[in-house]
């Protein structure tokens, strides 16, 4: 729904009704989950952006297990455009080396290993906190 200007206690109730729904895990290790700000500034727009204007926008940030899955999508994108060179020229062109792209792949699997070693680690304990 629609939260009034500046209201706290509407966005602290609807966290509550997402916390307590039983189709949304949350893990056990981080038991606030949320951080929430609220601000009454409008969005600014530059001169020649692409972002349109509009009187109010919503940021969140978010640390979940259920990440894993677009990081996967991405390397399998990443693995496909590789293997065609696409864009590579353009990086290298900027004194990016070939190499540094088998660093960052190697970087985002490590972190897909970590993230499916926490949801292992949470369903081996039985957690069913929501």
């Amino acid at each position: 729904g629609d939260f009034e200007q500046n209201s706290t206690n509407d966005v602290n109730n609807a966290i509550i009704n997402v916390k307590t729904r039983k189709d949304m895990h949350f893990v056990s290790w981080m038991p606030t989950g949320f951080k929430v700000g609220i601000n009454s500034s409008r969005p600014r727009v530059f001169p020649d952006d692409e972002m349109a204007e509009v009187t109010r926008s919503c940021v969140m940030l978010s640390n979940s297990t259920a990440v894993q899955q677009p990081w996967e999508r991405l390397v399998e994108k990443f693995k496909r455009m590789f293997r065609k060179r696409a864009f590579v020229h353009w990086y290298v062109g900027q004194g990016m080396e070939e190499g540094e792209f088998d660093l960052a792949l190697g970087n985002i699997q490590d972190l897909i290993q970590e993230y499916e070693s926490l949801a292992r680690d949470d369903d081996a304990s039985g957690d069913d906190s929501y």
